[in-house]
């Protein structure tokens, strides 16, 4: 599988909610970070798309640019979905994974945190 092609079955498993198809695709040491912020590891990265498919039923991925790198991928999309307030979430996201032996050992995630403030709230208020 190229790195696009699983980029691609990550976010498909994200957006399914299959977390198993989506822990299958990340290495065992594998690292992820948000704006920046703290390292997570692979079982942090799938209890937070957990928390998120639990909150935002109709969760999807639209409008994805999907590019190879020399070490991996860059994907941009928009995350859409209905929070539970009814406030509806659309979120321009940017992704930049790497991978090796076809396994993704990093992804570094960067979106507008203004934009995720109602995404934000329905998580906390769920924990």
């Amino acid at each position: 599988m190229t790195p696009t092609q699983i980029a691609e079955n990550l976010f498909v498993a994200f957006q399914n909610g299959d977390l198993e198809a989506a822990k299958a695709l990340c290495a065992d040491d594998f690292r992820g970070s948000q704006n920046g912020g703290p390292a997570m590891d692979r079982d942090t990265l799938l209890k937070f798309t957990g928390a998120v498919n639990a909150v935002v039923p109709d969760f999807r991925y639209e409008e994805a640019i999907r590019s190879a790198t020399e070490t991996g991928f860059i994907e941009e999309h928009r995350v859409r979905g209905t929070l539970p307030d009814g406030e509806q979430l659309d979120l321009t996201v940017c992704v930049v994974g790497e991978v090796v032996d076809g396994k993704i050992i990093v992804l570094r995630e960067y979106a507008d945190t203004a934009a995720a403030a109602g995404l934000l709230r329905a998580l906390s208020a769920a924990a």
